[in-house]
């Protein structure tokens, strides 16, 4: 005869087993070995983050964006997902690789992985990956004292501007939606229509 239960029943919850966390040396050995090569990681906070392929409107909106901040900036000093430095703290278990920086200098300045006073604005384009932008990434750049970090979100068509790092929280996060314009802080001459990023 089966059991009836009057009251929940309340498990404890389950214990999550102990996972490997890596260091950028241990990556770059396997590296070396090939160990990686159909695959494509980054490093956050010891974990690898298997960056799936792009979608459609990713490539559109980091394309638009991409684009923009050459006629800008300049091509040499836009580059597209290439790993970059933060925190010295975070730096030996990470190496994250924004879709898309700005550079204070051409890129041919840069032998080694460009360190947070290098980088005038970081981006991130984001559909499945929005939370993780707008918390462990955004706390990982305010570390590093990166000044300027905008978040694309394609499924509400807007950008999440995060300035005035302080510790691992950004002061200012402003929203802009596709009908409204935003500025680099590193070119207060140039505004953004947010609409082109996501087409008319």
């Amino acid at each position: 005869m089966p059991t009836v239960f009057t009251e929940l029943v309340v498990l404890p919850p389950p214990e999550i087993p102990p996972r490997k966390k890596w260091t950028r040396g241990e990556c770059e050995f396997l590296d070396s070995l090939g160990f990686w090569e159909s695959k494509h990681f980054e490093l956050i906070d010891g974990e690898l983050i298997n960056k799936i392929g792009k979608n459609r409107p990713h490539v559109f909106v980091t394309k638009a964006i991409h684009l923009w901040l050459i006629d800008i900036f300049g091509f040499e000093r836009v580059e597209q997902e290439n790993p970059i430095d933060v925190a010295p703290e975070d730096n030996p278990a990470s190496e994250p690789e924004p879709d898309l920086v700005v550079l204070r200098e051409p890129s041919e300045h840069y032998r080694e992985n460009p360190k947070p006073q290098d980088i005038l604005l970081a981006i991130e384009v984001a559909d499945s990956t929005l939370d993780f932008d707008l918390s462990k990434k955004a706390r990982l750049y305010a570390r590093a004292g990166i000044p300027d970090y905008w978040v694309f979100d394609i499924k509400k068509r807007r950008v999440i501007v995060h300035r005035e790092p302080a510790g691992d929280n950004y002061r200012s996060i402003v929203e802009y939606r596709e009908h409204e314009s935003v500025t680099p802080l590193a070119a207060s001459q140039a505004a953004f229509q947010v609409a082109t990023a996501f087409g008319e």
